[in-house]
């Protein structure tokens, strides 16, 4: 028995009129949320980076050459506000990962761009990182992470607005 079905027996126990089969689901996928969030950022701090510094470089990875977005499609790429995306930012300019300067179609916007030792960094950091999560599925068969794919992929649709 594990964690979570400990807990709803002893629901069950005090509580027989509530339905606590929803608890299976939640219970597990919190804490596994939180198990590989610890694994995860593990991996990051191997390079020096944090959760947030590791998304922020990606972000710009994934740009394409040259490696550049402004402020705030950082934020939309990483789910953070543009207040944490330039905090994150300011420490990354200071370990010489990115660099700021006047957006060309703006004069008055800013464009962060991935420096040669940043894009070194994130790609050594990413590939690991996809070694790591290959790591953290390896119990699952390709079929077992094609269904969990799948049911995570519509479940998310139905809470997450689209685009």
């Amino acid at each position: 028995m594990d964690h979570v079905a400990r807990i709803q027996a002893e629901w069950r126990a005090e509580r027989p009129d509530l339905d606590t089969a929803p608890q299976g689901v939640i219970g597990r996928l919190h804490r596994i949320a939180n198990q590989l969030t610890a694994e995860l950022t593990l991996l990051y701090a191997q390079f020096g980076l944090t959760e947030g510094e590791f998304d922020v470089l990606a972000a710009l990875r994934r740009a394409g050459a040259p490696y550049e977005r402004a402020p705030g499609e950082i934020a939309l790429h990483t789910m953070v506000t543009t207040g944490a995306v330039t905090k994150r930012v300011d420490r990354l300019e200071t370990a010489g990962l990115v660099r700021r300067r006047r957006s060309d179609a703006d004069g008055r916007g800013r464009v962060v761009r991935l420096t040669p030792a940043g894009r070194r960094l994130i790609d050594k950091a990413f590939t690991a990182h996809m070694a790591n999560e290959q790591r953290l599925l390896g119990s699952l068969g390709p079929a077992e992470r094609a269904q969990l794919e799948a049911l995570l992929t519509t479940w998310l649709g139905h809470l997450e607005p689209p685009g």
